[in-house]
C-alpha cells in the first residue's frame, strides 16, 4: 500500500480486482489495513481485529505456533542466492542475509533451509555489501529482481531449488472464510499472481535492451541459464504430474471395477434367498388353491406382495448405483409398442380395481414395430404408473394417452406418452427436486412406502434413451407426466414371424420333455424342480458344472431337451460348463439348448451368457411365466 496515497499496489491489487466478483452472485468486499510490524499483524488476527493476513509463507510449524491456518498457494516465487563463493551448494550451512521486512521470506528459508543462519539486512544493496565485506556468505532475492542488482560486482547468481509458496492466513477455526479464499484462488487463471509479482518486481528497473546487454552481459547469461533450469524443472514436474495422473486413473478404474464387483456380489447374495421366499410362497399358493383356507391364502398373498416390494427396492438401489458408476448400457431389440402398453394395463389392472380407480387408455400410434430397450422403457412407465395409482385416492382416475409424433430423422418416430392422475399432487418446492435420489414429498414420506429412487431412475433412463420428461402438478388436484421417446422403426415382417414362432403357448409342449438342472443351492433346486415337474417336465438335478458336463457326455443324444444352468457353482461355474459342452466333439450334444437361471441379473450378465453360447437368461427370483415363455420358445424352435 502506498503510504502517501493509500492506494493498493502490487499483487494484492491484482488479487482483489479479480476475486471480488469471481464467485458468481456473491460480491466480496475487502477493507485493507497496513501494518509495519508482522508480529503486530498476527496479534491483530488473533484479536479478531483483522480477518486475513496477506501474505504468509507455507510453513506449517510457524502456522501452528502462531495459531493460524493457511490457504491454498496463491502464488509462487523463484529465489536466487547471490554469493562470491565458489562451489555454492544450498545443502551446506551458510550465513545468509535477508531483508529484515521480508518476514514471509524468512519463514520460507527457516522451514526449507533450517541449516542456514539468517542475518537481517536493510536492502538488497546492503546485503550485497555484507557479502562483499565477508559478513555473510550470500543474500537472497527474487529471481524477478535480478535486474535491480549491480551487475558490476563479481558475484555469482545461484537459483534455489525450493520455490517459495505464498498463502493467505486466517485464524484457526475460520473454515468458512478459508474455503472462500480457496475458491477465489481456484477460480483465478493459473499463475496469474505469480506473473503479476514478476512484473511489479521488474517494472522499476526498466532499461534499454542495448544498455542492459552492455552492462549486464553476465546477468543475461546467468538469467538465461536460470530460465533453462526452471523450464527443465517444470518439465520434470510435468512428467511427475503425468505419472501421478496415470496412477490416479488406474486407481479410479480399479475402484470402479471393485464397485461393479461389489454390486454383482450384493445382487447375487440378496436374490438367492429372495428366490426361496417368493418361490416357496408361490408353491404354497398352488398347494392351497383347492383347499378352503382363505386366511392362509390371504397371508401368502401378503407375503408375496411384501417380497416383491423388497425385490423392487433392491433393484432400484442396485440400478441407481450402476447408472452412477457408468455401467448401464442400452440393450435394443425388436418390440411392439402396443404389446408394451398391454403389459402395463394388465400389470396395474387389479390394483386399480381394488381402489376403484378408473383407468382410461388412448392409443394413437401408426408404426407399432420398433427397436427399443424394452426393459428400460417399461421401467420408466411402471414407476410413473405405480406412483399414479399409489398416490390417487379411491374413486379417482388415471388417464394414459399414447400418441405418435413426426420425426425429422428418416426411419425414426417419436412417441409421446402423457400420464395424468387426480391424486394428491405435489408442491412446487418438491417439483424442483423430484428427480433427485432419495427425495420424497415430506407430507407423504411417512405414510407410503418407497425408497425415493423411482423418479431418479426414470430420469436417468429417459436421458439414456435420449428422451425428455416434463412434470406438472397442483397440490391436492393431481399430476401430469409427459415422456417423449424416439424409436427406430422396425421391419414388421420380423415381428409377424416371431408371432408365428410363438403361436403355441400352452404347457402341453412340456409333456415328456427332459430338463437337466444344474443348481448347487438345495432350496433353489427344490423350487425349480417342483415348478418344472408340475408343468409336466422330467427333471434331473446336478450340483456343479463338472457333473453337468459329465451328464451330457455319459447319456445318449436326445436325453435332455434343455439345460437350465446356474452360474455361480463350485468346482466349475456355469459359463465354463457351457463352453465345455459347446466344444464337445459330438455336435448333436454340443448344440443342446442352455438357459442361464441365475441370481446374476445385470444386463452385462445376460450379454455374457449369450456370448459364451447360452440360448437365454432367467434372473432369480424366478418368474414362472418368464421361465415358461423361454422354454416354450426353445422347444418350439426344436419342433420346427
Amino acid at each position: 500500500m502506498d503510504k502517501k496515497s493509500g492506494e493498493i499496489r502490487g499483487t494484492l491489487s491484482e488479487y482483489i480486482s479479480y476475486a471480488k466478483d469471481c464467485l458468481g452472485n456473491h460480491t466480496l468486499k475487502f477493507d485493507i489495513e497496513a501494518f509495519d510490524d508482522y508480529d503486530k499483524m498476527i496479534e491483530a488476527l488473533q484479536n479478531n481485529e483483522i480477518d486475513v493476513i496477506y501474505y504468509a509463507s507455507r510453513n506449517s510449524n510457524v502456522a501452528e505456533k502462531k495459531g493460524y491456518a493457511l490457504s491454498n498457494t496463491a502464488w509462487t516465487y523463484n529465489l536466487i542466492a547471490v554469493t562470491n563463493k565458489e562451489g555454492f551448494n544450498e545443502n551446506d550451512a551458510y550465513v545468509v542475509a535477508v531483508p529484515k521486512n521480508k518476514v514471509a521470506l524468512k519463514q520460507h528459508i527457516a522451514y526449507n533451509y533450517p541449516h542456514w543462519k539468517l542475518v537481517d539486512c536493510d536492502s538488497i544493496e546492503d546485503g550485497a555489501n555484507m557479502v562483499d565485506d565477508g559478513k555473510v556468505d550470500c543474500f537472497i532475492m527474487g529471481s524477478s529482481q535480478v535486474l535491480s542488482f549491480d551487475g558490476k560486482k563479481n558475484f555469482k547468481i545461484i537459483p534455489l531449488t525450493k520455490t517459495m509458496e505464498a498463502c493467505f492466513a486466517v485464524k484457526d477455526g475460520q473454515a468458512t472464510l478459508l474455503s472462500i479464499l480457496n475458491k477465489t484462488i481456484k477460480a483465478m487463471p493459473s499463475d496469474m499472481l505469480t506473473s503479476a509479482i514478476a512484473m511489479y518486481d521488474s517494472t522499476a528497473y526498466k532499461t534499454t535492451f542495448y544498455s542492459f546487454l552492455k552492462d549486464h552481459l553476465v546477468v543475461v547469461l546467468v538469467l538465461g541459464f536460470s530460465i533453462i533450469i526452471v523450464i527443465l524443472l517444470l518439465l520434470q514436474k510435468a512428467r511427475r504430474a503425468e505419472a501421478s495422473a496415470k496412477v490416479a486413473l488406474k486407481s479410479a478404474e480399479d475402484a470402479s471395477l471393485a464397485k461393479t464387483q461389489f454390486l454383482h456380489n450384493v445382487s447375487h447374495d440378496i436374490r438367492t434367498p429372495m428366490n426361496a421366499i417368493l418361490g416357496y410362497s408361490e408353491l404354497m399358493k398352488n398347494e392351497l388353491k383347492d383347499n378352503d383356507l382363505p386366511r392362509v391364502f390371504e397371508h401368502l398373498n401378503k407375503l408375496q406382495k411384501a417380497g416383491n416390494i423388497l425385490l423392487s427396492i433392491i433393484n432400484n438401489v442396485l440400478d441407481m448405483a450402476r447408472i452412477e458408476s457408468g455401467h448401464m448400457e442400452l440393450d435394443e431389440n425388436y418390440a411392439n409398442i402396443e404389446d408394451i402398453r398391454q403389459r402395463l394395463i394388465e400389470m396395474f389392472e387389479d390394483e386399480a380395481k381394488k381402489k376403484n380407480i378408473h383407468v382410461r387408455y388412448t392409443f394413437n400410434v401408426e408404426h407399432k414395430h420398433v427397436m427399443a430397450d424394452v426393459t428400460k422403457v417399461e421401467e420408466i412407465f411402471v414407476n410413473i404408473l405405480s406412483n399414479a395409482l399409489k398416490y390417487t385416492p379411491s374413486n379417482g382416475s388415471v388417464e394414459v394417452d399414447v400418441d405418435e409424433l413426426s420425426c425429422d430423422e428418416p426411419g425414426y418416430m417419436i412417441v409421446r406418452t402423457s400420464i395424468m392422475d387426480t391424486g394428491i399432487g405435489m408442491s412446487q418446492e418438491y417439483l424442483e427436486k423430484i428427480f433427485e435420489s432419495f427425495s420424497r414429498e415430506r407430507m407423504t414420506s411417512s405414510k407410503i412406502s418407497g425408497t425415493g429412487l423411482g423418479m431418479a431412475i426414470v430420469k436417468k433412463y429417459v436421458d439414456l434413451l435420449d428422451g425428455t420428461i416434463d412434470v406438472k402438478s397442483v397440490l391436492g388436484k393431481g399430476s401430469t407426466f409427459i415422456v417423449t421417446l424416439k424409436y427406430k422403426m422396425a421391419d414388421e415382417k420380423y415381428y409377424l414371424d416371431k408371432q408365428e414362432e410363438n403361436c403355441e403357448d400352452d404347457n402341453t409342449i412340456f409333456n415328456g420333455k427332459h430338463i437337466l438342472l444344474a443348481e448347487d443351492n438345495d432350496l433353489n433346486a427344490e423350487i425349480a424342480q417342483t415348478i418344472l415337474e408340475r408343468a409336466g417336465l422330467f427333471v434331473d438335478r446336478v450340483k456343479n458344472g463338472i457333473e453337468c458336463v459329465n451328464k451330457v457326455i455319459e447319456n445318449p443324444v436326445g436325453t435332455y431337451d434343455v439345460i437350465l444352468m446356474d452360474i455361480q457353482m463350485p468346482k466349475m461355474d456355469g459359463y465354463k460348463a457351457t463352453c465345455e459342452i459347446r466344444n464337445l466333439q459330438d455336435k448333436a450334444k454340443a448344440c443342446i439348448p442352455i438357459v442361464a437361471i441365475t441370481a446374476n441379473a445385470f444386463e452385462e450378465d445376460k450379454k455374457k451368457a449369450i456370448d459364451v453360447g447360452m440360448d437365454g437368461h432367467i434372473a432369480k427370483p424366478i418368474d414362472i411365466e418368464d421361465l415358461f415363455v423361454v422354454l416354450t420358445d426353445i422347444l418350439n424352435k426344436q419342433k420346427s
